[in-house]
């Protein structure tokens, strides 16, 4: 039967599998780099008086694992400040200087794109509805991210990170009415950063009255040399276990070990094996240490050719 002008039937139209293929998937995960973090720090840190709260865009990547039961990763790998000014009455933001940081961002590292937007403190207004809504417009169709940290400078609150969604509320939803859900959030760093983190935490400020001063050289290698001696005490005293039966062992530790001793696999037994095993061992400990003998010296190389150009450069030129 017909449906008239004046019916309440409501048109369902029915979704297609392309349509759903189509779509982005919701985020289930973030994962915060220290630079991001730092970012966000040195950026409230900078604030004027009359400022309760900061907010920036975040720029990083998406890691759809949706196949392996992953679920999609934001990876928010660096952020920048965005001026903006907040009143009881208004929110007002500047979208051309947000504009002119992410294309001077993007020019340095175009893999990074714009994942959404952070803020300090844990409140979450109508102010950050609006905000979320023009973040949506900049990262759509992907959904747009909102990392609150809190500082823990305000009574009563500790310091953490949250990280949310958000979803539209209403039959005809408005850029100020939306639901704000959490995501489970991490703070995740590379092997390369790891010294640098190692470095801030032992130079952090301590509860007496003394200046802390930074660690010198030859005490960061010292530092380092007393880290890599325990690890080794830790991997012998589990290898030691594990060959009197005192711990079953572990293949995925055991292959893993082999890989980075360079021990030969599938040596005969006997005498012979343990000679073929040694020699294993130490071809591979003698490859490494050329190869990076070898990396030493085409730096020193290189620095000594450049050197050398620019002093008969100097030398043509007097």
């Amino acid at each position: 039967m017909p449906v008239g002008s004046k019916s309440s039937a409501i048109n369902v139209q029915l979704t297609t599998a392309d349509s759903l293929q189509n779509t982005p998937r919701t985020p289930t995960s973030i994962h915060v780099h220290p630079v991001a973090l730092f970012s966000i720090l040195d950026h409230y840190l900078r604030r004027t008086d009359s400022q309760h709260r900061v907010i920036g865009t975040l720029l990083g990547a998406r890691h759809d694992s949706s196949s392996t039961g992953g679920g999609v990763v934001v990876e928010v790998k660096s952020a920048f400040a965005v001026l903006h000014s907040e009143t009881d009455e208004q929110v007002a933001v500047d979208m051309e200087y947000h504009r002119s940081m992410y294309e001077l961002c993007h020019k340095v590292n175009p893999k990074e794109v714009i994942v959404g937007w952070y803020s300090t403190g844990s409140n979450l207004n109508t102010y950050s509805a609006l905000i979320q809504n023009f973040y949506s417009q900049e990262t759509a169709p992907h959904q747009a991210i909102h990392v609150a940290v809190n500082t823990g400078v305000e009574a009563g609150q500790e310091a953490g990170v949250k990280a949310f969604i958000s979803s539209p509320v209403g039959v005809f939803p408005k850029p100020e009415n939306c639901v704000f859900t959490p995501i489970p959030v991490e703070l995740k760093f590379h092997q390369a950063e790891r010294s640098g983190l190692d470095l801030l935490l032992s130079s952090s400020p301590s509860t007496s009255t003394s200046p802390t001063q930074p660690s010198t050289d030859l005490e960061i290698l010292e530092s380092a040399i007393v880290n890599v001696s325990d690890m080794i005490d830790r991997v012998l005293a589990y290898v030691s276990a594990v060959v009197n039966g005192e711990k079953e062992g572990d293949p995925a530790v055991g292959r893993y070990l082999m890989d980075v001793l360079g021990v030969g696999i599938g040596v005969p037994g006997g005498a012979e094996g343990e000679k073929a095993q040694g020699q294993g061992e130490k071809s591979g400990f003698s490859s490494a240490l050329q190869d990076t003998l070898m990396m030493s010296y085409l730096a020193n190389l290189v620095r000594s050719q450049a050197e050398v150009s620019s002093r008969l450069a100097l030398t043509a030129i007097s």
